[in-house]
């Protein structure tokens, strides 16, 4: 297998080579979603930068929130290989190196473990360092309340988490970035430019506020709007599915160590669905 070089050298100190890489997937249940792309970026210690990227044949339909977000249709996957059928071109390419993405280690590296795993190649972890730029950005770049009034108000906030300090500083911080951003075009998951904020409140709702079910985040909704769990055995499962093959668990949240609104939610889904007149 050869890979061409990219014509720069990299500046990392490195003992052994450290492989970037990125995973487009069919969704994010490590279990049951698969790779529908593989984009690797291996830096040796020499300097030289190695690239490979591979599409990959999931062996089912890709969901079409998931390609909105990647771009990534059925069509455009249909004659490239299973994964199984690139396993071992891609273990020996990742041999012997380290490993390194954004927010991999949550995601990436447990998936591409998986994906491995089905293929029957064990891509073994405990001689290999795991370099995560998402932690270190978070770790170096605080996202709290403190930086954010430094970044948008350049200032310092002193008192931090007194109620009244915070308080104002939140006001400073939310008109501060009305100020910075309202009229500023970004993409949206379609590729589309749109303008998210505005200096008006429903505007400032639709992008802040995620559509709940209950405060707690026990329930929520599929991509049909559908009410679902989002715990436990019945994960992803619609309520009204669940209530209807399993009546007693029903019974069993309004028992168990629940917050009392989302009781009271699940409470006015069974009595909408099921006392219909």
């Amino acid at each position: 297998m050869s890979t061409p070089p990219i014509d720069r050298k990299h500046s990392l100190n490195l003992r052994k080579p450290l492989a970037f890489f990125d995973l487009e997937t069919t969704g994010i249940n490590i279990t049951n979603d698969r790779i529908v792309e593989i984009a690797i970026l291996k830096a040796m210690p020499n300097g030289e930068l190695l690239p490979l990227t591979k599409r990959i044949n999931p062996g089912r339909a890709i969901p079409l929130e998931s390609s909105l977000i990647h771009g990534i249709y059925d069509e455009d996957v249909a004659d490239a290989p299973l994964f199984k059928m690139v396993a071992k071109e891609l273990y020996k390419f990742l041999e012997g190196c380290d490993l390194a993405g954004f927010n991999s280690i949550r995601f990436d590296v447990p998936m591409l473990v998986e994906e491995f795993l089905r293929a029957e190649l064990d891509l073994d972890l405990s001689n290999r360092r795991l370099i995560d730029a998402q932690r270190i950005f978070h770790l170096m770049e605080p996202r709290n309340l403190s930086a954010a009034y430094k970044f948008y108000c350049d200032e310092t906030l002193e008192n931090a988490h007194s109620a009244e300090a915070d308080t104002y500083a939140t006001y400073r911080v939310l008109e501060a970035q009305v100020q910075r951003y309202e009229g500023v075009e970004i993409k949206n998951g379609e590729g589309q430019l749109y303008t998210p904020v505005k200096n008006d409140m429903d505007a400032l709702h639709q992008i802040t506020a995620e559509k709940m079910v209950d405060l707690a985040g026990r329930l929520g909704y599929n991509s049909k709007g559908e009410e679902i769990f989002k715990f436990g055995k019945h994960r992803d499962k619609t309520v009204l599915e669940v209530l209807q093959k399993e009546p007693s668990y029903y019974d069993w949240m309004l028992k168990g160590d629940f917050p009392l609104d989302t009781k009271r939610k699940l409470t006015e889904i069974k009595l909408r669905n099921f006392n219909k007149k």
